[in-house]
C-alpha cells in the first residue's frame, strides 16, 4: 500500500539534541508524524517531518517559530514484509522509468515494512498513479 504524503524541511545545527528538542515540542502540541528522518547537510543538519495533518503541523511549526521549507510531496509505502518487499515497490517506478532521488525503509516488526520515498516534482503525478498512491 503506498499514499501520497506530504512532508516538510528544515535546516537545523548538527547538535546533539536538537532534533530531540524539536519533536519533543510537536509531541506535546499532539502533531502526530507518520515519518521523520533526518541527515547531516553542509554544516548543519536537514530533517524532514511528514506529519499526520498539515495543517496542524503547520500551525504548530509557526507557533514554535520555526523556519520551515515548503511542503512538498513524498510517499509513504507499508504492508506485509517479505523478501524482496521494498524492491517491488521500487521496480514500479523503475519500469515507469520513474527515478528514485531518495528512500528509508525499515522493517517495523510483526511481520509489516514500512519505507518513505522521494522523487523529483516533476514526476510525482507519473509516481502517483504507478505506485496506485
Amino acid at each position: 500500500m503506498a499514499r501520497k504524503v506530504d512532508y516538510f524541511a528544515m535546516k537545523i545545527p548538527n547538535r546533539a539534541g536538537e532534533a530531540a528538542r524539536l519533536l519533543k515540542a510537536m509531541g506535546k502540541a499532539g502533531v502526530n508524524l507518520l515519518a521523520f528522518t533526518g541527515f547531516p547537510a553542509g554544516h548543519g543538519a536537514q530533517i524532514d517531518f511528514v506529519p499526520a495533518s498539515t495543517k496542524k503541523f503547520v500551525k504548530v511549526a509557526k507557533k514554535l517559530r520555526l523556519r520551515v521549507g515548503k511542503k512538498k510531496s513524498g510517499f509513504l509505502v507499508h504492508g506485509t514484509d517479505r523478501a524482496g518487499a521494498l524492491a517491488s515497490v521500487l521496480g514500479r517506478l523503475a519500469a515507469a522509468r520513474i527515478n528514485v532521488t531518495a528512500v528509508d525503509g525499515v522493517s517495523a516488526g510483526g511481520g509489516r515494512f514500512g519505507a518513505i520515498l522521494w522523487v523529483k516534482r516533476k514526476d510525482v503525478g507519473r509516481a502517483t498513479r504507478a505506485l496506485h498512491a
